[in-house]
């Protein structure tokens, strides 16, 4: 299996470059859609990201147990997950209280489900994670905003570490970094 990470910051053209690759690989396609359409304007954004896919990709909406999710899922040749930065806003604001009051118990819970999960993808033959890269803005100013920065920015160590290739998109150019 081959993994693949592509980072950048919001709105640099990382899902449509992800989803390039993912059309380039061949096979049965499986995209993992961890956004929650919690406004209009976010509504907006999903919709826009459906319209671009092919329609003969499989699509799970899950936004929080993306392991256990996969493990139920039938075989895909490509694995698209877009994002790891949705998925832990998700579990952030699902687990509060937890994550700013014991934020170390937080960061082991998250980096545990994401080794889970990063060892789902191991059926298939192609992986291709998308995130927003989590040290290109300033630090937040909210408890719960850091805190999000911290969890986002160790869930894409441990995604790059494992990934074979590590792709940094900006303004819509990708640049190779790792592989």
């Amino acid at each position: 299996m081959s993994l693949r990470l592509v980072t950048g910051g919001v709105r640099s053209g990382k899902s449509r470059f992800a989803e390039s690759l993912a059309g380039s690989l061949g096979g049965r396609v499986l995209v993992v859609a961890t956004g929650v359409p919690g406004d209009e304007e976010m509504k907006r954004r999903i919709e826009k990201h459906r319209r671009r896919r092919p329609a003969g990709w499989n699509v799970l909406e899950e936004p929080l147990r993306l392991a256990e999710r996969l493990q139920a899922t039938p075989p895909h040749d490509v694995v698209l997950v877009d994002g790891l930065s949705g998925w832990v806003a998700n579990r952030l604001l699902d687990s509060e209280e937890k994550a700013l009051r014991q934020p170390e118990v937080f960061e082991a819970e998250i980096i545990e489900e994401t080794r889970k999960f990063l060892d789902c993808l191991a059926g298939c033959r192609h992986g291709i994670l998308v995130t927003d890269e989590a040290g290109l803005g300033g630090v937040a100013v909210s408890p719960l905003g850091r805190r999000f920065q911290d969890v986002l920015g160790l869930v894409n160590q441990e995604a790059a570490r494992r990934a074979d290739e590590v792709w940094f998109v900006v303004s819509g150019i990708p640049w190779r970094v790792k592989g």
